[in-house]
């Protein structure tokens, strides 16, 4: 035997809810219905999907000849001159 029952909805909520049951030509119960059947029927422990990891780089290279690691002064030189070839090639 079907219940009676008080649900508050926020609005927006009720009205977008309202509109699909008119657009199904079903009444609102029988939407709720049908969402608390998904809800409460739904596999409580979902499968976990499969884990995709990124590709992993086979480069065996290292530093680009000529770049010290040390000289800081040349590391930002070298940054800077980059930095001003990109922005020729955007002009």
């Amino acid at each position: 035997m079907a219940q009676r029952t008080t649900v508050r909805l926020p609005e927006g909520l009720l009205a977008r809810a309202k509109r699909k049951a008119a657009a199904q030509g079903r009444t609102l119960t029988s939407l709720i219905e049908d969402g608390l059947q998904l809800v409460t029927t739904e596999n409580r422990n979902p499968a976990k999907a499969e884990r995709v990891l990124p590709p992993i780089s086979t480069a065996t290279g290292g530093l680009i000849p000529g770049i010290d690691l040390s000289d800081t002064a040349a590391l930002q030189e070298k940054d800077d001159l980059d930095y001003i070839e990109r922005m020729k090639r955007v002009e």
